[in-house]
């Protein structure tokens, strides 16, 4: 029940942290114009994000400018725009292959080594996000305070970071931590046999009592002996004879003639 839980918090917290990652993204304050020196007008603001620049005046609303060329962007900025838009999706994706590994779902019933598996490779995914997220809001931070204490650049020319860098970090924060609680509560399940080959101690082990065999000789193997008490011979195996059926030969009788011819006058006479 804990882990259920704690997959319920890791997912609040990462849908949190998908929101503050898609308004980072659409918002045009991520360079905003420094008020020092010279440049104290406060009646115009500058903003400039990853799609647009827009001005804003005292008495007069925000107007915003889509920027006409990609390739007259700064590398800086055309990377942010692939990486926050990679974010956006790895974040998106890596929700939805949570929902099917959580406990609370009905997806994947009954084998809990694959939720396991679903919940790492959606933790991996939005961690992923996370730092697609993290490099281009440091990177766009970077280059504004490098250039606001360039000296070679005007007053009018520096800028200080805008609203949605901070946003920006907070949810990569809130990212990270959403990856990781999918990643480790996954792991601290029963890291048991596969459900499988489960024994079970408790089965019912019934004994074997060997019953008394009954020896019933046979008639012909026992023998009375005049001194003692009957005995019993064991007997080899003999195969049994079937009854040969032995038909007489039939022999020709003939009388052979004699050498004699007294004999064989005789026994003409006969």
């Amino acid at each position: 029940m804990a882990n259920g839980a704690l997959e319920i918090v890791g997912m609040c917290v990462s849908l949190i942290g998908l929101v503050g990652v898609a308004a980072s993204t659409g918002m045009p304050m991520w360079r905003v114009t420094a008020f020092i020196g010279e440049n104290i007008i406060v009646m115009e603001t500058r903003y400039e994000g990853l799609w647009m620049n827009c001005f804003r005046q005292a008495s007069i609303r925000m107007q915003c400018k889509v920027y006409d060329s990609l390739l007259a962007l700064s590398p800086d900025l055309q990377a942010a725009r692939g990486l926050m838009c990679c974010s956006v999706a790895l974040t998106g994706l890596g929700l939805l292959i949570a929902i099917a590994g959580m406990k609370c779902t009905a997806c994947i019933q009954g084998n809990d080594r694959a939720k396991r598996m679903v919940l790492i490779i959606s933790g991996c995914m939005i961690l992923a996000g996370c730092f697609c997220c993290l490099i281009p809001v440091s990177w766009t931070g970077h280059a504004i305070i490098q250039d606001f204490y360039n000296p070679l650049l005007i007053d009018a020319q520096r800028r200080e970071l805008g609203e949605a860098l901070y946003i920006g970090w907070v949810s990569s924060a809130f990212l990270f931590a959403g990856g990781c609680i999918f990643t480790c509560c996954s792991g601290s399940l029963d890291k048991g046999p596969d459900p499988r080959y489960k024994y079970t101690r408790n089965a019912p082990y019934v004994a074997y009592q060997p019953q008394p065999v009954a020896y019933h000789p046979h008639p012909h193997s026992v023998y009375s002996h005049p001194s003692g008490p009957p005995s019993f011979i064991e007997q080899s195996y003999q195969p049994s004879r079937q009854p040969s059926f032995i038909q007489p030969s039939r022999q020709q009788s003939f009388v052979q003639p004699s050498r004699y011819p007294s004999a064989r006058s005789a026994v003409a006479y006969l």
